[in-house]
């Protein structure tokens, strides 16, 4: 099982899809990135050679942001966010949608399970009609 970027990616799958087990790349990344090596998309990731395999890592490690690093990164943005206390990073710290999203329907993911609130509901002496 060939390991790049700190991941092992799976061995009976096409090259295309076993690199996108790595956090950071996905689909356009790979294709750019096996484009650059001059390795063919359909090659199962067990058939590569130790040099192609070294290939890939060492373009990975040179040119993109991916794994550890770009976890850390993304989690400083996120922080600084809520330090300058924008809008999104206080969403960010009530865990609400930061991009918008409605909140009075859905968002049951981020808001949690349903509380009832007492007074909520039906007016006293409404009729039906």
């Amino acid at each position: 099982m060939p390991r790049i970027a700190g991941v092992d990616i799976p061995r009976g799958k096409q090259i295309l899809y076993s690199l996108q087990y790595i956090h950071g790349i996905g689909p356009t990344f790979s294709q750019k990135i096996l484009d650059q090596v001059g390795i063919s998309p359909e090659v199962k990731a067990d058939e590569l050679t130790e040099v192609e395999v070294n290939k890939i890592r060492e373009l990975i490690d040179k040119e993109y942001t991916v794994e550890g690093e770009l976890r850390k990164e993304v989690n400083l943005n996120i922080k600084r966010l809520m330090e300058i206390g924008s809008y999104r990073g206080t969403r960010h710290r009530r865990n609400l949608p930061s991009r918008g999203q409605r909140t009075r329907t859905n968002a049951r993911t981020q808001r949690g399970v349903k509380k009832t609130v007492a007074g909520r509901g039906k007016k006293r002496g409404a009729t039906k009609k």
